[in-house]
């Protein structure tokens, strides 16, 4: 391995002890749930979900799985 992909890695592992440099703003997630699959967006800090369950409360096992996963990473309303 070279010099420069060495301190590559090196800065890669200092950024990502300093969380506060990355701010998640859209992202998109698969989940594999019990009946069928479904899609969960992350999009201006607010989750949604493709299940029927979210389409009527706005909130489902899909989202609040979600929230636990990145407690403390991104800023989620």
């Amino acid at each position: 391995m070279d010099s420069g992909m060495i301190g590559k890695i090196q800065k890669a592992k200092r950024y990502a002890q300093e969380r506060e440099r990355f701010t998640i703003e859209t992202l998109l997630i698969s989940v594999d749930g019990t009946n069928n699959g479904h899609h969960v967006e992350l999009k201006d800090g607010k989750l949604s979900c493709t299940c029927d369950f979210y389409q009527s409360r706005e909130y489902c096992s899909h989202t609040m799985a979600i929230e636990e996963i990145m407690k403390g990473m991104a800023p989620i309303t």
